[in-house]
Formats: C-alpha cells, sequence, structure tokens
C-alpha cells in the first residue's frame, strides 16, 4: 500500500513531491524517493526512513526541475533494503526513464524468471524492476507503446508513474484496485498521487480520478494531457481496505470520504449490537470515526480512553511481529482514571494477526477496565490479499484458523463482533462492486 505521486510543468516540482509525499507517510515507512528531470536528465535520491529522514534542502539543489515522481515504501514485494526503495531508475536505448509503483504484480516470479532467461540482470527483489526491464528490452520504437507493450504482460493490482526526461505517464489497472488521482496546482501545472489528501497540502484542486485501466500521458511544456484506455471496461474493484484502514480519513477516494464511511461502518456496528456499556472507547487512530458513529447512534459516551504516541509508526506495517508487539506498548496508553471498574465498547478497524488486538485488551484489563467489549468495523479477515496487503499466509490471519469465539478467546475481550461483508458493502455502498478477496476469497485478477 505504497505511496505515489507525480508533479509535472510546475516550478520546483521536487518540493513539491516531498510535500506529497509527506501527506501520505501513513502509506509507508519504510524508505522514501523521488526522481526529477531537468535538462533531459533525470536524478534521483532515495533511502531508508521517513520523508523528513531521507531529503534536506540539498537534496533540492539535485532534484530541480519542473518534473517529479515520489514513493513512500510499504513493503509487499521484496525485502527491507535500500536496494528495494524506489523510485527505480535506469539508462537504456532510448534515455533515461524512472518509475514508482503502487500494488502487486501477480506474475512477477514467471516474468522475471523468463527475463533473467533473457539475460536481464536484477538490482532488487522488487516487482517493479520487471516493468523496467520490460520497457528496455522492448523493440517498440517510442516510449509509450513500449509501456504499453510490457502492461500486456503483467498481470496484478498496480498504479505506475513513469518519468521520461519530458514526460510522466500515469497507469491504473483495469480494475482501478489501488486509489490515484488528479490536481492542479496553482501555477497550472499538475499532480497525480494515491491520496486526495496530497492536494490539500499543496493547495491543488482535485480534477479527477485516474480512471481504471486509463493511461494519462503528461508532456513538459503542455498544459492539456492525454487520455489513452489501454484495457477494455471491466467492473471496477476499488480496494475495500482503503476506507476501513489505509487511506488518511481526509481523503476522497473514488469520490467519497474516508472520514463519512468509517463513521457510517460504525452506525451499522451500533445497529446489530445490544452491547451495555458505559463509553465507546476508540483504537486511535483509524478506530476514532467508527467510534463515533457507534457513539452517536448507541446513544453510548464517547472517551478517548487510549492515548497514542504520534511519534510511533503504524504497527500493521511493521516488518516483523516482535516490532510490532513493542510498538502497540510504545504507540498507545490506557487512561486508568478513565477506565478503572468501568465496562467499555473498544471499536478497532479491524484483526489481522489477532496479536496487536490481544495487546490491547490486556492493557486495556491492566488500567482497571471491568469489562471489555470488541467491536471490529470490517469482515473477519479470512484470505491472504496478493493484491498489495501484508497479509502473506493463511497462518498469520487470525480467523482464517479460529471463529470469532476463539478468536474472543484469544484476545481475552469479553465479547466481540465483526461486520459482516454485506454490513460491510452497505456502509461502502452497493451501487459498486469493491476488491474483497481478505473477506471473501474472491480472487478475481489472476
Amino acid at each position: 500500500m505504497c505511496a505515489i505521486v507525480g508533479v509535472i510543468n510546475s516550478k520546483d516540482a521536487a518540493k513539491t513531491a516531498y510535500y506529497g509525499l509527506f501527506s501520505m507517510q501513513h502509506r509507508g515507512q519504510e524508505a522514501s524517493g523521488i526522481s526529477s528531470s531537468y535538462n533531459h536528465q533525470i536524478k534521483t535520491i532515495k533511502n531508508r526512513g521517513l520523508v523528513t529522514e531521507v531529503f534536506n534542502s540539498a537534496s533540492f539543489e539535485i532534484l530541480q526541475g519542473q518534473m517529479a515522481i515520489g514513493h513512500n515504501r510499504y513493503s509487499t514485494a521484496g525485502s527491507d533494503s535500500v536496494l528495494d526503495a524506489q523510485p527505480v531508475s535506469a539508462k537504456y536505448s532510448l534515455g533515461e526513464i524512472s518509475i514508482v509503483h503502487n500494488g502487486n504484480l501477480i506474475n512477477k516470479y514467471e516474468v522475471r524468471e523468463r527475463l533473467i532467461e533473457d539475460g536481464a540482470i536484477f538490482q532488487s527483489n522488487m516487482d517493479t524492476e520487471n516493468i523496467l526491464h520490460l520497457i528496455a528490452k522492448s523493440k517498440k520504437e517510442n516510449l509509450q507503446d513500449r509501456i504499453i507493450e510490457a502492461l500486456g504482460q503483467i498481470v496484478g493490482a498496480y498504479c505506475l508513474l513513469i518519468l521520461s526526461r519530458s514526460k510522466m505517464f500515469v497507469v491504473r489497472d483495469p480494475y482501478g484496485v489501488r486509489p490515484l488521482s488528479i490536481g492542479r496546482l496553482k501555477d497550472g501545472g499538475y499532480i497525480v498521487a494515491s491520496e486526495s489528501c496530497a492536494f490539500d497540502l499543496v493547495g491543488a484542486t482535485f480534477v479527477r480520478d485516474v480512471a481504471p485501466g486509463e493511461m494519462i500521458v503528461f508532456e513538459e511544456g503542455k498544459s492539456a494531457f492525454k487520455s489513452i484506455e489501454l484495457f477494455e471496461a471491466k467492473d471496477p474493484r476499488l480496494c475495500a481496505f482503503e476506507y476501513i484502514y489505509f487511506a488518511r480519513p481526509d481523503s476522497m477516494i473514488d469520490g467519497k470520504n474516508v472520514y463519512q464511511i468509517r463513521k457510517k461502518l460504525g452506525e451499522i456496528l451500533a445497529d446489530k449490537s445490544s452491547c451495555k456499556a458505559d463509553f465507546v472507547v476508540p483504537v486511535p487512530d483509524s478506530g476514532v470515526p467508527a467510534a463515533l458513529g457507534y457513539a452517536a447512534r448507541s446513544k453510548i459516551p464517547f472517551e478517548m480512553a487510549i492515548v497514542r504516541n504520534h511519534y510511533v509508526g503504524r504497527t500493521f506495517i511493521e516488518p516483523t511481529q516482535e516490532m510490532r508487539n513493542l510498538k502497540v506498548k510504545l504507540k498507545l496508553n490506557p487512561m486508568s482514571s478513565v477506565l478503572k471498574g468501568k465496562s467499555i465498547v473498544v471499536i478497532d478497524d479491524s484483526i489481522v494477526r489477532g496479536t496487536t488486538s490481544k495487546k490491547i485488551v490486556e492493557l486495556l484489563r491492566n488500567a482497571g477496565a471491568k469489562e471489555i467489549h470488541m467491536k471490529i468495523a470490517a469482515p473477519e479477515i479470512k484470505h491472504p490479499c496478493r493484491y498489495g496487503i501484508d497479509t502473506p499466509s493463511y497462518e498469520e490471519l487470525i480467523s482464517a484458523r479460529m471463529d470469532a469465539r476463539e478468536v474472543c478467546k484469544f484476545i481475552g475481550a469479553d465479547s466481540l463482533e465483526f461486520l459482516s461483508i454485506d454490513e460491510l458493502t452497505q456502509g461502502l455502498g452497493n451501487e459498486r462492486k469493491y476488491s474483497l478477496v481478505s473477506f471473501d476469497g474472491d480472487y478475481f485478477i489472476s
């Protein structure tokens, strides 16, 4: 669930890309990088760490020009190495190129093996590098045709930004699993980003979403952009997890406000619950909107009885379980003065492995909570996701191995309730389909 951003025909494009990445830090904290094109040369700076750690004022002396692309890394393919940071850049027969990618290619191993047999040498473990080699090895005369040929050989969920010396190509997969939007900057340039919250920070105006299966071509010095329909129209399947967990609540994802969706899911949870409690407690931060919706609908008071340390990253996207366990205690601190002797409803956005929920319940018990009723604003996660979420195996998913009663016992709560898949889609809106593979196992891309 990486963040990607592209800026074109705007002064100090790399700085704007930097602020866009900063606003989308929640989508990945392992590494960050920016490529810029200036005087027909592409320069790249990338490293492990947060956006503010990777870049400084000297970086933008190097990253000059009116075109730039950037990336925040959250690993689903590849390892925790600076070689696996993006953008991925290279020189090839038509000049220089740089690529950023959000998503996951499900045929990446087959494509890589074929490329290696043909003599390709890989520098990283990322599926993104497959695309670079496919473009470089193509015999087509121009870059646009090479990209189209490469896209015909990859399968999966992806959003791509490809920077050449004078153009920026924007691509969204045929199902639109990952979000991508276009904004207009005040100086007339454009910004493309995974989430619209990036537009708010840099003062850009939302133009539209990139359509599933669409390629958009921006050219240096030209105010208009070109749209190409690459693939036959399919039923779009935006990932439901964008609304449940990943996206920032102030973002608009495919025309819907994330905060309002999460609030609605909390209201639906309250409608199905007969739980009596002294107050409703969110697991901050992604559980807050759903808890507000639950409290308003149930008429049970809302209390921020768990304080979050915002200087600690998101636990779900930490690479190791040991680090996740430690960060729960570093990140969340229940207030015993509020909780002592109370019955509480605890609202969280999801349960993946169960270990974080177990630790939260333990912390609440130690703080003196009398009863803990856990409510989850999502269905049970029973299937691994192949399309860019870090749930790689059935063994790691607690709901794939246990039913709700067993999960409740494991985490130590007095009761546990999930949304059904129908209730989730009711909250998201029944007028369209979503990627629900984690809940229903429907692997619609194969």
